[in-house]
């Protein structure tokens, strides 16, 4: 298959899609390692060191916490190749001004910064058992950079299959600067519940929730209740936002539907959560959920922002001869 964008003949686009969408697929892996350094509290495995891991290129006799952390670092050492093939790849196949080029640059940028932040967390020691207050500030950071460079994979890929740049504009704009504002604020402050649960874990529930009201606490347990209230609400707007969308643009009613069905399990699963007193296992379905739950908004959101103004790609099946039977491709 090629594309035509622009009168220039783009091949495989639709490989390029899936690589992707590949390399979305393998960060989201990445970051539920990343949560799971940090509920293990192995987040100290390599020292203070960056990018060594105590002082070695590869350990030679890691302790468990070590191997943990340094299989994260190897993983996001794979990340950092498969990204920047993509950035490649993206100016080799779309012409100048294709947003694909752009996803794949935000994307590179974003990894970047993430990197930074990770190393930052190293050097500053908020890992492991380190519970001080600049911990949130930099735990907020990672978490909401991850989520933009989890945001801008999504949209490489969704761009790459040929939809049309974003147009803010309207009060749609508003409905997703909402959304996004509400996702992130519950997102950080889920990472913060879950390191308070790490950090401080309960013998049981109503010990947990003494704890959550009690003014002596430490902060980061005093902040686990106001995350849910957070959450609810975030996925409220989320609703509403679909059951708008869906109303306004017929097409949008399957991404609306995908946001539905991951509100609700998110909710499920945070719940599940509370009630088993945050075992690791489930900490990293909730945080895969949640990912989840913020790529289909992602979707939905490009959807409803996208320039209906400027034709999306055209399809060109390459076993048809000649370029004049066009099929539009992009979202219906």
């Amino acid at each position: 298959m090629a594309r035509i964008y622009n009168g220039n003949v783009i091949p495989m686009p639709k490989r390029f899609a899936r690589y992707a969408a590949a390399v979305l697929a393998y960060n989201l892996a990445v970051v539920l390692w990343g949560a799971y350094v940090r509920a293990t509290g192995s987040g100290a495995g390599c020292g203070n060191h960056w990018p060594l891991c105590n002082g070695e290129v590869v350990p030679q006799t890691p302790a468990i916490a070590t191997l943990i952390e340094f299989t994260h670092r190897a993983t996001s050492g794979i990340d950092v190749v498969l990204v920047a093939v993509l950035m490649v790849w993206a100016f080799r196949v779309f012409p100048r001004r294709h947003p694909a080029r752009l996803g794949a640059m935000l994307s590179g940028f974003f990894l970047a910064t993430e990197a930074l932040i990770g190393a930052m967390l190293v050097k500053l020691e908020h890992v492991a058992h380190n519970a001080s207050v600049g911990r949130a500030y930099s735990l907020s950071a990672h978490q909401t950079n991850t989520l933009t460079l989890l945001a801008c994979l999504t949209l490489t890929a969704w761009w790459g299959l040929g939809a049309a740049r974003l147009r803010p504009r309207g009060r749609p704009v508003w409905l997703v600067a909402v959304g996004l504002g509400l996702f992130i604020l519950a997102a950080t402050s889920g990472a913060i519940t879950a390191l308070g649960d790490t950090l401080f874990p309960a013998g049981s529930l109503a010990a947990g929730l003494q704890q959550d009201f009690d003014p002596a606490a430490h902060l980061f347990v005093r902040l686990r209740a106001f995350h849910p209230l957070l959450a609810v609400l975030a996925g409220g707007w989320l609703i509403y936002f679909g059951a708008k969308a869906a109303a306004r643009l017929p097409g949008a009613k399957w991404f609306a539907r995908s946001v539905w069905l991951l509100v609700g399990l998110q909710i499920s699963a945070g719940a599940i959560n509370l009630l088993l007193l945050a075992p690791v296992w489930m900490q990293m379905v909730h945080l895969l959920t949640a990912d989840l739950l913020w790529i289909a908004f992602v979707l939905l959101s490009a959807y409803t922002l996208q320039d209906s103004s400027r034709s999306a790609d055209l399809v060109v099946d390459e076993m048809v001869p000649g370029l004049d039977r066009f099929e539009r491709a992009g979202p219906k």
